[in-house]
C-alpha cells in the first residue's frame, strides 16, 4: 500500500518571510540557500529538503541516462517529470503554499 504523504503545517509568518529565498532553492544546486539565509526557519528546512530531493533525483536520472536505449528513455521521461515537479514546487513556494514533491517528498534528509 502506498504511503500517504501528509503536508506539514508551518507558521504563516515564517512562510511569508522566507518564500522568496525558499523558491530560489529550487534552482538546481541552490538547495542549501534557505539553510544559510534563514537557518531557524522550519519552512526553510522543509523547502531545502524538498529541493535536495529533486537535485538528487536529477543526478540519479542523469547517471541512469548513460545506459544505452533504456537509460535514455528513463532519462528523458524522468527529466521531464523532474522539470515539471520543480516548476510546480517553485510556483507553489512563490505563492506561499506548502507542497510535497510527488513520489519522493516524504523522504527526510534535512531535519
Amino acid at each position: 500500500m502506498a504511503q500517504k504523504m501528509t503536508v506539514p503545517v508551518f507558521d504563516e509568518k515564517d512562510i511569508q518571510d522566507n518564500k522568496i529565498i525558499c523558491a530560489i532553492s529550487y534552482l538546481w544546486i541552490l538547495f542549501f540557500l534557505p539553510l544559510v539565509a534563514c537557518p531557524n526557519s522550519a519552512y526553510g528546512k522543509f523547502t531545502a529538503n524538498q529541493a535536495l530531493l529533486l537535485f538528487i533525483a536529477g543526478v540519479i536520472v542523469g547517471v541512469v541516462g548513460i545506459i544505452p536505449i533504456l537509460g535514455t528513455i528513463v532519462s528523458i521521461v524522468g527529466g521531464i517529470a523532474l522539470f515539471i515537479f520543480t516548476v510546480l514546487q517553485f510556483v507553489a513556494t512563490i505563492q506561499g503554499k506548502v507542497r510535497v514533491v510527488p513520489f519522493i517528498g516524504h523522504i527526510q534528509i534535512i531535519k
